[in-house]
């Protein structure tokens, strides 16, 4: 395969106050440019080789590494040879971090600190944070402190949270960035714009890179004046912007705050927001997996062709990896953090939970998977939601009633999880080997319902002669 590129993501987070159990969440689809890019998910013990220093295949950036790491999940690309892209976990230390939110830097930023070809770029930043962070804001700094020293390559947005704190950071510009916390009561829908609007200096929920106040003033860059609006001194305003992006956060704020009247083409949509109910994982499952159902925008519905084409869904045939990373409070710490990861469309497919903690995810989720396996768990979601989306109307009913068992399902399997009497690394990763089984042989068994039902549902068929 040739390489493609990931700049197509959308992104959910979560405070603590905002979830029905008080977890943190932060969650992204890793959408490609094409609909098969196969992606594995993997355990990186803490004693596992490294090379120092570290250098990127994608374009060299080069950097010392600490000399300690900890164990942390990935779910790399199975074709390295353009980097990891590592893109999801958490490590040892219940911190978790989703890399990156592809976003945009206007032209007037990147004339005066442009980007950098050999600069920090999504195949890398994953490899060279997690292992080594102890905190959501410890994961700011270092990430932070690699973009101001080194540089970066492209203009990201990058998650992090730990069982206390949820964070956004965005990497405005070369070596400029800038990172909010997001309230414990509250949520943010993020979709490859730059999102962090009012900066306060001030306030220990804001982070930036040194000397930014100083960079924009200098350089005239500030449209408002007395305030320091992030997306509008280092952002873009384009019509793609209000037919690619806006309206996935849109629609995302429909979800869950129906009664805010927005437009969803708006340049000025809220990035943070408050739901009008608890978030449950189910929620933040629907808008990773949604296309704009009940409106006319909707792929798979009755609007005009016009319509139906008009803005960018969340869940795409091109989304690879899905997760939502959950790390809970009212457990012990080697029970608190759950992978909740899908591969494929999550429209279609189910978050099967991992604890992080165990020393394996699954032997089928981590193989090499570069070619067709009926039994392999990347290939069978991408079969899965090919053949969910064909006859899509006429089998709704069977999709939804899987989507809902599997929720169940995995429900029922973090409660067994949590009743081991031994939560360690070998035990979790032993029960983490066993949901990806069952969830294996589910998956299968809805394969061969659809496979039964769109057989049915054949242009190439007939009436039978009622002789015969």
């Amino acid at each position: 395969m040739t390489h493609q590129t990931h700049q197509a993501c959308t992104s959910f987070l979560a405070g603590k106050l905002a979830t029905l159990d008080g977890s943190t969440l932060i969650a992204r689809n890793e959408d490609n440019g094409v609909a098969i890019w196969p992606k594995r998910a993997v355990i990186h013990p803490a004693d596992e080789p490294r090379e120092n220093p570290f250098v990127s295949k994608g374009n060299q950036f080069t950097t010392p590494l600490p000399d300690h790491a900890v164990q942390y999940s990935a779910v790399p690309d199975n074709d390295p040879s353009a980097g990891d892209y590592g893109e999801s976990g958490i490590n040892a230390h219940n911190v978790a971090m989703s890399a990156t939110e592809s976003a945009y830097t206007n032209s007037r930023v990147l004339g005066v600190d442009p980007l950098l070809d050999h600069g920090l770029a999504e195949d890398a930043m994953l490899t060279v944070v997690l292992p080594y962070v102890d905190s959501a804001q410890a994961g700011i700094q270092r990430l932070g402190h690699l973009v101001s020293t080194l540089g970066a390559a492209e203009t990201n947005g990058v998650l992090f949270s730990d069982s206390d704190e949820v964070w956004y950071m965005e990497v405005v510009s070369g070596h400029h960035w800038v990172a909010q916390r997001i309230p414990d009561d509250a949520y943010a829908v993020v979709a490859n714009q730059l999102a962090i609007e009012d900066v306060d200096f001030d306030s220990p929920d804001f982070l930036t890179s040194p000397g930014i106040r100083q960079f924009v003033q200098a350089n005239r860059l500030n449209p408002d004046g007395g305030r320091f609006n992030s997306r509008h001194i280092f952002g873009t305003h384009s019509i793609q912007d209000a037919h690619y992006n806006t309206p996935r956060v849109w629609y995302g704020h429909q979800l869950l705050t129906p009664s805010a009247y927005e437009n969803p083409t708006s340049m000025e949509l809220p990035f943070i927001q408050h739901a009008e109910h608890k978030i449950g994982l189910d929620d933040v499952a629907a808008i990773l997996g949604s296309h704009y159902q009940e409106t006319p925008y909707d792929p798979l519905g009755g609007g005009t062709s016009a319509e139906k084409t008009q803005f960018r869904a969340i869940g795409l045939a091109r989304t690879e990896n899905s997760h939502i990373l959950q790390l809970r409070r009212n457990v012990a710490p080697q029970r608190a953090g759950i992978i909740w990861q899908a591969f494929g469309n999550p429209a279609f497919n189910p978050y099967v939970p991992f604890f992080a903690a165990g020393d394996q995810l699954s032997d089928t989720y981590s193989e090499a998977n570069g070619d067709y396996s009926a039994t392999n768990p990347y290939w069978q979601a991408k079969l899965l939601e090919v053949l969910s989306e064909d006859h899509f109307h006429a089998n709704r009913a069977l999709i939804d009633t899987f989507i809902k068992a599997t929720q169940s399902q995995a429900i029922q399997r973090v409660t067994a999880g949590d009743a081991l009497p031994e939560p360690s690394a070998h035990a979790l990763g032993a029960f983490n080997a066993e949901t990806a089984a069952q969830f294996t042989a589910t998956t299968q068994q809805q394969i061969g319902k659809l496979v039964q039902a769109n057989a049915e549902l054949s242009a190439l068929s007939f009436k039978m002669d009622a002789n015969l």
